[in-house]
């Protein structure tokens, strides 16, 4: 390829809209083209990485059975309304009409399509198990997209779905699949990249992981155990809490507190630590407005992924009107009295604790001397909370929780029965009973990986791409391409790489070394081979690679030969 040719400009200048280093790479670099919100074009040098990293999955996915497929984008919505989706997922579903006024769905994510595929081939038990996959345009109607391609609305994506006739078989495959992602990660330049536990969400199921790339500018945030390597999501991390009661319970007692509303504020009042307040936090079901009050120990938030699995139902923070008989700012357990009536919830934190202050129901009035046992009598404990730095680790109860953030580049799923069973799949088992086959869901966004890729690997001038990712292999800079001995060795070497098999893109242009180089780092192609005047009255050719750990001269008889070397190298690697 001779770059002149490359579509796409580059440019220095940092856009002011992006707020994430590999957005504004790619930007400068000429890989993607904003076209609307969440939505991009991508150019040529993109294009290239996304392929290799699309033939990296399929090797991976075949190498476990997989068999590849090719699902549509666009579906009737009846399939989504045999499984329940059509109607419990919200606006990130692309709902509309077609021609004959059917209603129709944009794909953004295919387990209905999978479903619907095979229901009447795996009839039997003879056909399991067996895994297909497919690597597909898909549309999410995102609320927030961010950081370029990290967050969109479309995306290109890798899903597997795999069917079994039991729990145990799922598992068998469910770690198979583990094992191939992780290469997947590793063969794509970030072997960094960690599995977590994770919450199934919107797609159902029982046992789920995230794949995550540690970064600071992720928007997930994980729990990890540095003392025996537990890792899980925040959503999905269950927060453990020990508490000590006090040896005496001091009586109920009404505080007169004007003008204060918040923990932060009632405690300074009150001169305690937030860990002995009760707060209150008050949501709304989403589809019917009903309020849910929560209580929580003051230093805690709360987890909303935890209480809307509990609830079954989407929520939103409440609008707490006068009619409704609660007293934004003074909300407590004790005498709590809500017009319409409120469901009320009691976090594990609380458990076990006394001399609490908390709201009394009561403009401008606080208790302290809470005991929960005592005072509101017995309630039910369940998890709400968000994990805490330092705090009690679920596997192993040590107190060596850290909080990090990550990029999600992957996830698998153990679905269950949830999308069989609904939508009426079955087949006879070898005692010719009719049965529910069991189903696995493996994802992977491409686009999201290239971009985390480069997040990961980059310097200040641009990307560092792995060499098996990388758009090119070598690049080749032909400085003063006007002399004409440079044009004739640089000519000369780029068919020669050509004729031998190597990805090689070529900048011949007659423009200021500075302008080449600066494109050069931009497009991050692991080798670069300068052409000199002053190389060649040397005799050789200027060889460095994009992340500075190599630099040699090559004679023009051995370039070819090295840099297929470092080539196979480079991969390996």
């Amino acid at each position: 390829m001779k770059l002149e040719k490359l579509v796409g400009d580059r440019f220095k200048q940092r856009p002011s809209d992006c707020q994430i280093d590999s957005h504004a790479l790619m930007v400068r670099g000429g890989y993607i083209k904003y076209v609307a919100n969440g939505i991009f074009s991508n150019f040529m040098p993109l294009k290239r990485v996304t392929r290799k990293i699309e033939q990296i999955i399929r090797e991976e996915m075949d190498a476990i059975d997989g068999q590849e497929v090719m699902f549509p984008v666009v579906m009737p919505a009846s399939l989504w309304q045999e499984s329940g989706r059509y109607e419990s997922i919200g606006s990130e579903l692309l709902r509309f009409t077609d021609r004959n006024k059917q209603p129709m769905v944009l794909g953004m994510t295919h387990e209905e399509a999978a479903v619907q595929l095979v229901r009447e081939y795996a009839n039997s038990y003879t056909k399991y198990p067996f895994m297909i996959y497919q690597i597909q345009t898909k549309f999410r109607d995102e609320a927030r997209p961010r950081g370029g391609l990290i967050r969109v609305r479309e995306f290109t994506m890798k899903d597997a779905y795999s069917f079994h006739t039991s729990q145990e078989d799922l598992e068998e495959y469910y770690d198979r699949c583990h094992k191939a992602y992780e290469r997947i990660y590793a063969r794509c330049g970030v072997p960094e990249v960690i599995s977590v536990a994770s919450d199934s969400g919107m797609m159902g199921g029982s046992i789920s992981h995230e794949f995550m790339l540690l970064t600071p500018i992720g928007e997930d945030s994980i729990a990890i155990c540095s003392h025996c390597g537990y890792r899980a999501n925040m959503e999905a991390a269950e927060s453990i809490i020990t508490n000590t009661r006090d040896e005496v319970s001091e009586p109920l007692t009404e505080v007169h507190t004007p003008d204060i509303h918040t923990i932060e504020d009632i405690c300074a009042f009150l001169k305690t630590p937030t860990e002995k307040s009760c707060k209150a936090v008050v949501y709304q079901r989403n589809h019917d407005d009903s309020y849910v009050v929560l209580f929580i120990r003051g230093d805690l938030d709360v987890n909303e992924t935890k209480l809307t699995n509990y609830l079954g139902c989407d929520i939103h923070p409440a609008v707490i009107t006068e009619e409704c008989g609660l007293n934004a700012g003074y909300i407590g357990p004790v005498n709590l009295n809500v017009n319409g009536g409120a469901t009320v919830l009691f976090d594990k934190s609380l458990e076990n604790t006394n001399n609490l202050s908390c709201g009394a129901n009561k403009e401008e009035y606080h208790f302290t001397g809470l005991d929960i046992a005592r005072d509101v009598g017995e309630v039910e404990y369940h998890d709400f909370a968000k994990i805490i730095e330092g705090g009690v680790c679920p596997e192993c109860g040590e107190k060596t929780i850290t909080i990090s953030r990550g990029i999600e580049v992957g996830n698998i799923f153990q679905l269950g029965t949830k999308y069989t069973k609904t939508m009426g799949m079955t087949y006879l088992d070898k005692d010719g009973k009719e049965q529910t086959p069991i189903m696995g869901c493996y994802g992977i966004g491409v686009g999201r990986l290239a971009a985390s890729v480069c997040e990961a690997h980059h310097d200040e001038y641009g990307p560092i791409w792995p060499m098996a990712i990388a758009p090119w292999q070598v690049h080749i800079c032909a400085v003063r391409s006007d002399d004409e001995a440079v044009r004739a060795a640089a000519d000369k070497l780029y068919d020669e790489l050509q004729a031998a098999g190597v990805e090689v893109i070529f900048d011949d242009r007659n423009v200021r070394a500075g302008v080449m180089f600066s494109d050069a780092d931009l497009l991050g192609v692991p080798l670069r081979v300068v052409v000199s005047p002053r190389n060649l009255e040397e005799g050789v050719f200027e060889l460095s690679s994009r992340d500075k750990s190599i630099s040699e001269k090559l004679t023009p008889e051995n370039a070819v030969a090295r840099l297929k070397e470092l080539i196979a190298q480079l991969i390996n690697k």
